[in-house]
């Protein structure tokens, strides 16, 4: 027989429809304007960790690649530069993963952008807006040195990266021995580490390999750290949030570097985004901004194991 139900069941789509409602009223009460981007374009992220889906456009005889978008990111900085103020959006959003219990190919993404706003700000806007949602208490707040030092007892700042290769061997024998410090840490924070986290909390200060998109300044120990932070709810990775880079120049070289990389991996290059290299020559301004999976909060909210509960139709239905 054909499988032809929902994934989710009408209480839990009911409850999504309330929580994008109190969404919107949360940003409408902040004077956040809502706004639409593609979910089509000629161009998509090199990072190294994503993976887009690819989309021949057929144009007359001839045919264009475009990707479906992994994140409105790119658009949303453009519409910044253009002078749109504050922003924010609910968009659907796709990544080349394997499906699991946390993670469907489309899914959807609360992502916003606050003109003039630290990351501290941001943070605290974050912990509100989940606390409007999730009615949870506050929000505890850790460097990501104070997380792996009360964990794993090193500094991921200073640590060596065969000493990091021994460590995460043994925590979680890995036998392996040609990944990147990234890698190794990555690795570490979700399994030795996320599992051990208090209900909700957030981590900053990342190690300045994985700035990505986010402005890179000393921390209080005089380390040179990224600008930027994740929030963590019963263990889960819920937002992505940073200080947002706007220097065009650093952002192309982060754009090459990440091809050098997938190209070592045997992975395919993409172009950098020409239109938002274009943008951030012509100035962004100052901002921060964070990304929050919308159907991860909703998993928290009505307690549900598996994505597919609260999406209406998930990946094995559409």
């Amino acid at each position: 027989m054909v499988d032809w139900k929902p994934s989710a069941s009408l209480k839990n789509l009911q409850q999504r429809a309330r929580v994008l409602a109190k969404i919107r009223y949360f940003f409408s009460e902040r004077d956040v304007l809502e706004v639409e981007t593609p979910l089509l374009a000629s161009s998509t992220v090199p990072d190294v960790y994503i993976e887009s889906i690819a989309a021949e456009v057929l144009e007359g005889n001839s045919s264009r690649r475009n990707f479906l978008q992994t994140s409105p990111e790119f658009f949303m900085k453009r519409l910044l530069a253009s002078g749109s103020g504050s922003i924010y959006q609910i968009a659907k959003a796709f990544r080349q993963e394997e499906k699991g219990t946390r993670h469907n190919i489309e899914f959807t993404l609360l992502e916003w952008y606050r003109l003039s706003y630290s990351l501290d700000q941001l943070m605290t806007e974050v912990e509100r807006l989940v606390q409007e949602v999730l009615d949870c208490g506050p929000i505890s707040r850790f460097s990501y040195r104070e997380i792996f030092q009360q964990h794993l007892q090193i500094d991921p700042h200073e640590i060596t990266l065969d000493e990091l290769q021994q460590l995460a061997n043994t925590e979680i024998d890995l036998s392996s021995s040609d990944l990147s410090k990234t890698d190794y840490l990555q690795l570490l924070l979700s399994s030795s580490i996320e599992p051990q986290l208090p209900p909700f909390c957030i981590i900053y200060n990342y190690p300045k390999e994985q700035a990505a998109l986010s402005t890179l300044a000393a921390d209080e120990h005089g380390v040179v750290v990224a600008k930027r932070f994740e929030l963590f709810g019963q263990g889960m990775e819920l937002a992505n949030g940073y200080f947002e880079l706007s220097d065009a120049a650093e952002q192309r070289a982060r754009f090459e570097s990440d091809n050098a990389t997938r190209k070592e991996k045997g992975l395919q290059i993409h172009d950098a985004d020409e239109k938002l290299i274009a943008a951030l020559e012509s100035g962004l301004p100052s901002c921060s901004g964070v990304a929050m999976g919308v159907d991860r909060l909703l998993m928290l909210l009505v307690e549900a194991k598996n994505i597919g509960e609260v999406i209406s139709f998930d990946s094995e239905r559409a």
